[in-house]
């Protein structure tokens, strides 16, 4: 795998979406991984570190919102990409203001995405690089 290879997490409770989108991504040379619900996503970062996650606002029990905040504080350096319906625009412009890097709307355009992950995954490496952390390679 190349040092180049962006590694993402799809948090999403809609399974089919992110199967989709995960296989559209692929393609495109990401590595990615799937979580159905924000702790299940949680988990998974602490044992597969990633460069990006893709986080769904709206999803039942711990919303996106939440996860956030939990991926703020114990894993400061990768960088989120919000995902939201137009009813949830409001959560989306608050997820930046917590430190979201950036958000798209549902559905969203594959290359608008793509660019979007490799922008966050470029800041995902700097802010790596800048911090002196051990973060293993992809």
């Amino acid at each position: 795998m190349s040092a180049g290879t962006i590694r993402v997490l799809l948090v999403d409770d809609e399974t089919q979406f992110a199967a989709i989108l995960a296989k559209r991504l692929r393609r495109k040379g990401f590595v990615v991984t799937m979580a159905g619900s924000g702790p299940e996503g949680l988990g998974q970062l602490e044992t597969d570190p990633v460069d990006v996650v893709v986080l769904d606002v709206n999803m039942p029990g711990m919303d996106g919102i939440q996860v956030l905040r939990e991926i703020r504080m114990r894993h400061p350096l990768v960088q989120i990409l919000m995902l939201t319906g137009h009813a949830d625009m409001e959560s989306a412009i608050s997820g930046m203001a917590m430190g979201a890097y950036d958000y798209l709307m549902k559905p969203a355009d594959l290359e608008d995405l793509v660019r979007k992950l490799r922008d966050a995954g470029d800041r995902s490496r700097q802010l790596d690089e800048e911090s002196g952390l051990d973060v293993p390679p992809a």
